[in-house]
């Protein structure tokens, strides 16, 4: 029997100004996702892809590994997407909120259909 794999995508992006704050590095960001995987006790075998936007700013989402989730996520190729924090995946919190409220239920509910 072939089991569908829940898939989660880890997101994580580094801008060069964060490069002065140790505790955003980019294997920083991947140990704390990685963890918190690790203890997700209602998820058992997961596929976990790491999708990384190293030197890119976060005030627009014209950054290539965002865009690369965004198709996955449309596609429903992808159930479950991880930051470390907000901030990592946009810096303009109306945006950010606008693909947490409005954009990813539409594709979640696309999928279900």
């Amino acid at each position: 029997m072939n089991r569908i794999p829940y898939i989660i995508a880890l997101y994580i992006r580094l801008s060069v100004e964060d490069l002065k704050a140790e505790s955003m590095s980019i294997e920083n960001q991947k140990y704390a996702l990685h963890q918190y995987v690790d203890a997700m006790e209602d998820v058992s075998n997961p596929e976990v892809q790491e999708y990384i936007d190293n030197g890119f700013t976060g005030t627009n989402f014209e950054r290539p590994a965002v865009q690369k989730l965004f198709d996955l996520a449309q596609k429903g190729a992808v159930n479950c997407i991880i930051v470390k924090d907000f901030s990592r995946f946009g810096r303009n919190s109306i945006e950010v909120e606008y693909y947490l409220e409005r954009v990813f239920p539409l594709y979640y509910f696309k999928k279900t259909i």
